[in-house]
Order: structure tokens, then C-alpha cells, then sequence
């Protein structure tokens, strides 16, 4: 195996035993598999394009394949060779359509050269020896590996926002496009000015998926509300759901009520709090817990079932007693958990299983008490617009600060923690994703009622964070989004953090501090173009980071 995709990667090389993460090398070399095959699909659906006779019939499947690979979503090998298998006979089918399209429009058979991706076929006993030699490594050229991969990484994380959408209905022929034409570009020989523009058009259309899930989810339960969300418990049985599926979170409060069983949420899950469509259900108690990596020992503790709907879970430990508690749905899997399917159309999933789980369960062991605020997107806080920009006028805001991303287990993370604790009091924190869970519990107060911490929900609500600068860069008049007084001091760990980051640069954004690695996938010469093009930056120190950051730099 060889895998550099997340932030925790081996040495900031590239893990090729095991997954610091924990992933096996056989799981690795069966998503390498899973992601050439996918590649080409891709092929045959741009060809299919090019001839005028588009086909939409793997839209879906190349959204979920792709988002199945993302770090801690699926760590079942069945279910990935299930894919595999699924794949190739869907290569098949859309060759043939390719074929019979090619001739009936050019009156005559195809003849020309196609990528192995798109050609090859086998069974399961050939995966794992193929799997080897189709994965990152079989790209010789380091920087051609590394914009190639740079536009694969962020297209998973595009590929989540772009499925979590189409769970509630809403889908853009563009953007299923554009992961067709991306992949099938990975398998071409482009010039480097050519691979970077599609990178940067990956950054468009992330800006355009973001835009699509925030609509999906706005028109469905509302616009998030400044909310104190409860992280205590109560003495029901609960079910914990983590992840990002707001219709899962629909569904399971739907099933719930009456049943005596209470819901909080875990992780990026939080958000859910904030939506006017979910207060209305009484047993919905609230969060328990922070973020990720924290779960081996919170999921422990819960006592009740515990529900996945989107990464991120973590293999369990020795010690860990949960798995006949762990339920996964969606494009999650673990061997052994109990795998909610598939709502059937026009219908709902069933969660009758994991609701009798509960009922057997003791009540959450109590692990903190008090309330965090949260439900600052772009909407609650443009309301806010005039009291924000008299603050910023007056002085009494100097600088807004983003520190939106992912949260992880390195001891280093604890920067995010101090920046935040040692920023002026004159400063606001501007937030979303699982980063939070570094300074959402401290008391960092307010500036004339406006919170120093703005929670703007999910890792994939850096939507609203982008919608309210470029709303700021209109009040004040302003020609560039990098005169207003924002400084970007982003933590990343997985791919759809790299989608986020692909959307500021396409927006324009410059000066970005990354931490707390600099991505493993970007070789020397990649890095260089993005530091001298967008002057993304590594951390620093926290002292001389908050001092450049005060002073616009």
C-alpha cells in the first residue's frame, strides 16, 4: 500500500504497512482498485459526453465509490470488492453504449487507444494482485503524482458534499460532470498548466457543491438559529449519531418519538442542534461528547447504540466493548456492525433494529454538563450584519480569525487551542467542522453581545464562512476579498477539508496558514506554485502566528 491522503500520513511521506489511521493494507489496496475502476467508468461516460449522448446512470455510484474511500468511512472489505464487482459491470455496460453510440454516430467502429482503467477486467481473485500496481505509486513523475492526486483527494471530498445533496433530492448535472471529467483526466497525458487548471476548477465546483448542500439542507429544516445546545444528559436510554447525514437525523428523530429513547449527537453531528426542523422533538437532548478521535472512549461511555452515517469512525480497540452497540449506513462499513440499508425509494430507512438496541441500554454516563453555542451560518449572521460591521467600525472587532477544518489526535492540535485562547479579546473566531472542539467549550466571551466564537456548523458550512466575507468585502466596499480585515488559520485532517481549501483558493483567498502539517500529496514543486500563487503558509508558532495575523499578514 501506499497512502498519503489524510493528514496524519506516516512522516508526512506516505503510510506503506499500515494506515496511521488504522486502515489495513489489504482495505488500502482495495480502494486504490476501487478508484481505477472508477477512472474507467469515467472514460467511457466523457466519450459518451463528447458524441452528444450523455449518460447519467453512474452519477451516483461514482459519488458514493469515491466518498467510500474517504479516511475512516468504510473499513469493510466485502463491501468494497461488493463495489468493485458492481463497477466492472457497469464499465461494461456503459463500453457497450459507448461503442454502439460511437458507431452509429461516426458510422463506424471505434478503433482508437483507451487507458488500461478503462479496458481491464477480472474476478476477485485478481483484485489484490492488480490493486498493487494500479495504486498512487504507478504514477512515476512526482509532480504529476501530486497534481493528480491534489485533484482526486479534493474530488472525494467534493463527491461527499455532492452525495449528501442528493440524499435530499438535489443534484447538478454539472457537478456530476465534472467528477466524470476529472477522473478520466488523471488518466491522460496534460501538460502541468493543464492538470493545475483542473484543480482549480475542482476548487469551482466545490464552491458550487457547498452552495447545492447548503440549499438542500436550508430548504429542508431551516436556517440554522443561534442555539445553546445541552451537552449534559438525561436519564433515558439514548442513541448517539454521528457523522454528517441530516436525513438520517430526520429519520431517526421521526422513529424515536414516543419510544422513550433519547438522540444527541456526536462530532460533526453538532449542527443538527441548530436547525428549527429538529427542536420540535422533545427527546432530542443535545451533544454528547467531542470530536472524532475522541469516540473509542466517548462511544464507550454513551452505554446505548451508537449510529454512523458519514466518516468519521475509527477502528475500536482491544478494550472496547461497543461493536454489538455500532450500527453503520450509507457508504459506512465495518466487519461485524450491524449495517442499516438503504432507504427504498420514496420510503425511509429502517432504524426498528438499532431502536430496540437502545430500549435494552442503560442511560449515558455523564461526562460534562452546561451548554455550547452554536448556528452562526451565513444567514443568522448576515441578520446580524449591522451590529457586526458598527463593531468592526467602531474598533471594537480588529480582525476576524477562520479556524474552520478538522480536528485530530496529534499533541500539536493543541496550537489551535492557544491561538485561540491567546488571541486579542478585540478578535472573533469564525468557525466550522470538527476543528471547533478545540475552543467551543472555553469561555472566550463576547464583544457587545456578538459571541468571540462564530459556529457556522459543519466542515461543509465553510459555505456560509465564504458567503459572509464576500458579503463583509460588499458592505465595505472593497474590490478584494484580502482586504478585509480575515485572517485564515485553517486545520485540516481528510478530504473534504481539501475540497474546502480548493473552494477559498477558486474564491480567491490568499495567505492561508495550514496546519498542522502542510499535505504530504503536494511534492516540492507543487507546494511551491501554491506558495507563491495563493501564499499558503505552514503554521508557525503560536505567538509570532497571532502577531502576523493582527498585523494583515
Amino acid at each position: 500500500m501506499f497512502c498519503f491522503q489524510c493528514q496524519e500520513t506516516a512522516k508526512n511521506i506516505g503510510c506503506t504497512v499500515k494506515g496511521v489511521c488504522g486502515k489495513p493494507e489489504e482495505t488500502a489496496n482495495l480502494q486504490d482498485l476501487l478508484i481505477f475502476v472508477l477512472k474507467g467508468i469515467a472514460v467511457y461516460s466523457e466519450k459518451l459526453k463528447e458524441l452528444g449522448n450523455p449518460d447519467r446512470s453512474n452519477d451516483d455510484f461514482a459519488t458514493q465509490g469515491l466518498f467510500a474511500t474517504i479516511t475512516n468511512a468504510n473499513w469493510d472489505d466485502a463491501r468494497f470488492v461488493s463495489m468493485i464487482n458492481e463497477g466492472l459491470k457497469r464499465k461494461d455496460l456503459i463500453r457497450s453504449k459507448f461503442l454502439a453510440a460511437y458507431k452509429e454516430k461516426k458510422n463506424t467502429a471505434f478503433d482508437g487507444l483507451l487507458p488500461e482503467a478503462a479496458t481491464w477486467t477480472g474476478d476477485v481473485s485478481d483484485f489484490a494482485e492488480k490493486a498493487k500496481i494500479v495504486g498512487i505509486l504507478a504514477t512515476e513523475n512526482e509532480d504529476v503524482r501530486s497534481l493528480r492526486e491534489l485533484l482526486i483527494i479534493g474530488l472525494k471530498g467534493v463527491a461527499a458534499y455532492a452525495d449528501h445533496a442528493a440524499v435530499l433530492g438535489c443534484q447538478k448535472d454539472e457537478i456530476n460532470d465534472f467528477i466524470m471529467e476529472a477522473l478520466a483526466s488523471t488518466t491522460k497525458d496534460l501538460s502541468v498548466d493543464e492538470m493545475i487548471a483542473m484543480v482549480m476548477k475542482a476548487g469551482e465546483i466545490a464552491v458550487n457543491t457547498m452552495a447545492l448542500l447548503d440549499e438542500a439542507n436550508t430548504t429542508a429544516y431551516g436556517n440554522p438559529e443561534i442555539t445553546e445546545v445541552n451537552i449534559g444528559v438525561g436519564k433515558n436510554p439514548g442513541i448517539l449519531i454521528s457523522g454528517h447525514d441530516l436525513k438520517d437525523m430526520e429519520e431517526l428523530l421521526k422513529q424515536t418519538d414516543g419510544t422513550g429513547i433519547d438522540v444527541y449527537t456526536h462530532g460533526e453531528m453538532l449542527p443538527a442542534n441548530y436547525y428549527p426542523a429538529f427542536k420540535k422533538y422533545d427527546h432530542f437532548v443535545g451533544n454528547y461528547g467531542g470530536s472524532w478521535w475522541h469516540q473509542n472512549k466517548e462511544f464507550e461511555s454513551f452505554n446505548g447504540p451508537i449510529l454512523l452515517t458519514t466518516n468519521c469512525l475509527v477502528p475500536l480497540k482491544k478494550s472496547n466493548t461497543y461493536l454489538d452497540r455500532l450500527f453503520t449506513t450509507g457508504v459506512v462499513g465495518y466487519e461485524n456492525a450491524v449495517h442499516i440499508a438503504d432507504r427504498p425509494e420514496g420510503g425511509a430507512k429502517d432504524f426498528s433494529a438499532l431502536i430496540e438496541r437502545a430500549k435494552t441500554c442503560a442511560s449515558p454516563e455523564e461526562i460534562e454538563t452546561g451548554t455550547i453555542v452554536g448556528g452562526f451560518a451565513h444567514n443568522q449572521v448576515l441578520a446580524l450584519a449591522d451590529k457586526v460591521v458598527d463593531a468592526v467600525k467602531s474598533g471594537a472587532i480588529k480582525r476576524f480569525v477562520v479556524m474552520a477544518g478538522c480536528d485530530g489526535r496529534q499533541k500539536n492540535r493543541s496550537y489551535y487551542t492557544e491561538v485561540a485562547e491567546k488571541l486579542p479579546k478585540d478578535t472573533v473566531i469564525l468557525t466550522a467542522g470538527c476543528a471547533k472542539y478545540r475552543y467551543n467549550k472555553l469561555d472566550l466571551g463576547d464583544i457587545g453581545g456578538i459571541p468571540r466564537v462564530l459556529d457556522a456548523g459543519q466542515c461543509n458550512d465553510s459555505y456560509s464562512l465564504a458567503v459572509i466575507a464576500l458579503k463583509l468585502k460588499e458592505v465595505f466596499g472593497l474590490d478584494d476579498i484580502n482586504d478585509l480585515p480575515i485572517s485564515y488559520d485553517i486545520a485540516w485532517y481528510e478530504q473534504k477539508a481539501v475540497a474546502v481549501l480548493l473552494a477559498l483558493l477558486f474564491l480567491g483567498v490568499k495567505g492561508i496558514r495550514l496546519g498542522p502539517t502542510l499535505p504530504a500529496f503536494l511534492s516540492p514543486a507543487v507546494a511551491k506554485v501554491l506558495v507563491e500563487k495563493f501564499d499558503i503558509k505552514p503554521i508557525g508558532t503560536v505567538d509570532e502566528d497571532i502577531a502576523a495575523m493582527m498585523a494583515g499578514n
